[in-house]
């Protein structure tokens, strides 16, 4: 059996899948198999995996599923997978070179019990590390990760940019799955991890893995579309942070998200459903100046794709 899966949710992605395929292929290292959650395309993209499992230059495995989200995609892959790790690389980015042998080599060296996840670094096409390093002095930390980090006699290291997660799967597996709600396509993915960092250690891996591109069909190019179309998962999302966020300032951000979901949702019963009561009472008028502003943006967004 191999050590890792790379595992990729796609949705109409075969003019530029290819990139990540290619990357795969030059890896040193095939101790690894790379697994397609196609989620309902209907752009040949079955039909291109095929040519790959053709020239089987790597092992590939391909699952086919209706369109329900990325969150869906990442629930059956999980479902799929029974490596050691698991790592999500999505279908517009690629992994470095020798990504799957720094990873592997990393954990060798480092695995243990109490580990639940790499945590290793994106790049820009251009080498540019994606938002920042991790501080030299960080070698692990366990408890939060999200935005933050505190670590050593409570430092705080502000987590800016996306980083890539290498879960082990046996662990990732214990907890629910992605929360799904019916007519919606989007709820954060940062879901499990959040729970992997409650409960275990997280290792840091200070060097890009991945390779990343933000293409405008992608949903960080369409976060005020998600706030609209996708509100009931941004609330029930909000409700666990606002409680578990380890500092006032991450909670009361958590509460004004919260009033602009319930807000789109028309939700009267929105104060009731809180975890946090005295916060979402403070959050109110920013929670409101956020929907505003989402509003219009999300209304600009819609006018641009009329024309």
């Amino acid at each position: 059996m191999k050590t890792l899966t790379v595992f990729t949710p796609t949705f109409n992605r075969a003019y530029c899948l290819h990139q990540l395929y290619e990357s795969l292929v030059r890896q040193k290292s095939t101790d690894f198999l790379w697994l397609i959650i196609d989620d309902g395309s209907s752009d040949g993209t079955n039909e291109l995996v095929k040519s790959w499992q053709d020239q089987n230059l790597i092992e590939i495995r391909y699952d086919y599923k209706p369109n329900g989200g990325m969150h869906t995609a990442h629930n059956r892959a999980y479902e799929l997978i029974d490596t050691e790790l698991n790592m999500c690389i999505d279908s517009d980015d690629y992994v470095t070179d020798d990504a799957i042998e720094k990873i592997l080599s990393f954990w060798l060296k480092n695995k243990n019990p109490n580990v639940g996840a790499i945590y290793a670094l994106d790049a820009t096409k251009d080498g540019s590390i994606l938002g920042d390093k991790y501080p030299d002095d960080l070698k692990s930390f366990q408890g939060w990760g999200c935005k933050i980090v505190i670590y050593n006699e409570n430092k705080i290291h502000k987590v800016v940019g996306d980083k890539k997660c290498i879960a082990v799967t046996a662990y990732l597996k214990k907890y629910p799955p992605i929360p799904v709600f019916e007519g919606e396509k989007f709820y954060s993915l940062y879901w499990k991890q959040h729970f992997l960092e409650r409960d275990y250690t997280i290792l840091i891996l200070n060097e890009p893995v991945c390779i990343v591109e933000y293409l405008p069909d992608g949903a960080s190019m369409n976060k005020f579309k998600q706030y609209f179309t996708n509100a009931r998962g941004f609330q029930h999302m909000r409700i666990m942070l606002m409680k578990i966020s380890p500092t006032f300032k991450l909670r009361f951000m958590e509460c004004i998200h919260y009033i602009n979901s319930s807000i789109i949702l028309k939700d009267k019963q929105f104060f009731s459903k809180s975890s946090n009561k005295l916060l979402t009472i403070l959050a109110i008028p920013f929670g409101i100046v956020l929907y505003f502003y989402a509003r219009y943006n999300y209304d600009k967004q819609l006018n641009l794709n009329k024309k």
